[in-house]
């Protein structure tokens, strides 16, 4: 099953990744097994998963990961916190200083719509 998911590590910091695999056992990995789990998160143990998604493929998985990994903090806490409201207002400066096509922005939208047609919180 293909996830996009974001983990909340022992320093505080975020980590955002995708799997097509088994949810669990990927958090799993970033918190036991040095060949698997990710750099990053090998340096911040333990972690815990804040927040995933489920998509119907593995690419619309990836792009979710791609999106969501540029994005503030404040964003992705907004997004951890289900406060979709929010997540436009804290948007628009950066939209001010980025340029990306209309179709980029589409696909974009229909992958933030499936996702929040699937989401799935995970613990706080």
């Amino acid at each position: 099953m293909p996830w996009t998911y974001i983990l909340r590590c022992s320093d505080g910091s975020f980590y955002t990744g995708s799997t097509n695999g088994e949810l669990e056992a990927r958090v799993w990995q970033h918190n036991h097994d040095d060949d698997y789990g990710a750099a990053y998160t090998r340096k911040r143990r333990p972690v815990e998963l804040a927040y995933a998604e489920h998509f119907d493929t593995v690419d619309k998985a990836f792009f979710r990961e791609k999106q969501v990994q540029g994005w503030s903090r404040a964003k992705k806490i907004a997004l951890i916190e289900e406060r979709g409201d929010d997540l436009p207002r804290l948007s628009a400066s950066r939209a001010r200083d980025a340029s990306t096509s209309s179709a980029t922005q589409e696909a974009q939208g229909a992958a933030t719509q499936e996702g929040q047609d699937a989401r799935r919180r995970m613990g706080p």
